[in-house]
């Protein structure tokens, strides 16, 4: 008898805690050829903001060693043709379809929200707080524990569905940050997003991407993200979606050990678009080898000595 992986984010129930990070898989059906998406606990979509966003001129990805830089510059076809042309592909799938907003103020979280509330095949939403606010000259949203709380609030006063704020790792104390989106309203957080970094060409003695920095992500990025969970996990009580390097299912029992009650995989897609159902399959093997009966059992489950 298998072991049940099933585990619950706010008022979702995933039937395996493995998912599809944001902007790795594009909006599902570019992956689809390639992976069975109805064995997925969940996708999570690309950003969608209000309007379409062209993103960063090439270069826009970089890779680094153990890792990769991006500077896509949240390039996305915008709410409405979202609804028209991605929506009807989504409601098809037999997994839980979560959407990840992008936004320039706060207005505009709240507005791409409302109205994407109205979509049944959305169940819930991951806010992307590592976006330039406009209004206050390019302050990074996630880096201010007042701006989060202020979107958290506004985002959840506008839906009843699951909300999760996906944390920056570019700030001094995550957990305060964690604690903030709690308070907000937040049903979950996803910790983390990608860590600022460069790469130059030593030759042209110029940055190989046009944006000068992008975000690291993949297994370089690991420890820290591992670290940021735990530090969340001991602190405050709200459920975690462990993101960061993730490349096999002994690095998601790893994030599950340390608080993670789901973990989200992005850049292996690149390599391995099977990933996730791999993963999944490992996690059944590793359950059945521990004893384990529910994967919740594995929740945080660390043994730290004083």
């Amino acid at each position: 008898m298998n072991a049940d992986l099933s585990v619950r984010i706010g008022k979702l129930r995933l039937k395996n805690p493995v998912i599809l990070a944001s902007g790795t898989v594009g909006y599902g059906n570019e992956i689809s050829e390639f992976t069975d998406l109805s064995k997925i606990g969940a996708i999570i979509t690309k950003s969608v903001s209000l309007n379409p966003r062209k993103g960063n001129p090439p270069q826009r990805i970089v890779e680094t060693p153990s890792g990769m830089l991006n500077a896509i510059g949240l390039a996305n076809v915008g709410v409405e043709e979202f609804i028209k042309s991605k929506i009807p592909f989504l409601t098809n799938l037999k997994s839980t379809i979560i959407c990840n907003i992008a936004a320039s103020t706060v207005e505009e979280y709240e507005e791409c929200v409302k109205i994407l509330d109205e979509q049944e095949a959305i169940k819930g939403f991951e806010i992307n707080v590592s976006c330039p606010n406009v209004k206050e000259g390019g302050l990074i949203f996630g880096n201010d524990i007042t701006a989060v709380a202020k979107i958290t609030e506004r985002v959840r006063a506008v839906t009843d569905k699951t909300i999760i704020i996906k944390l920056s790792p570019n700030v001094s104390s995550i957990y305060k940050f964690a604690s903030a989106a709690k308070d907000g309203g937040a049903d979950a957080v996803s910790a983390i997003n990608t860590l600022v970094g460069t790469s130059f060409d030593i030759y042209s003695r110029r940055p190989k991407l046009s944006n000068i920095t992008g975000g690291l992500s993949g297994p370089a990025i690991k420890p820290i993200a591992l670290a940021k969970v735990l530090e969340i996990s001991r602190n405050v009580d709200i459920p975690i979606i462990g993101i960061g390097g993730i490349m096999n299912w002994k690095d998601a029992v790893e994030f599950i050990i340390c608080g993670a009650s789901a973990i989200q995989i992005g850049t292996v897609n690149f390599i391995n678009p099977n990933a996730g159902i791999e993963i999944i399959e490992g996690l059944v093997s590793y359950c059945a080898k521990m004893n384990i009966l529910g994967i919740a059992e594995l929740i945080a489950s660390y043994q730290i000595s004083k």
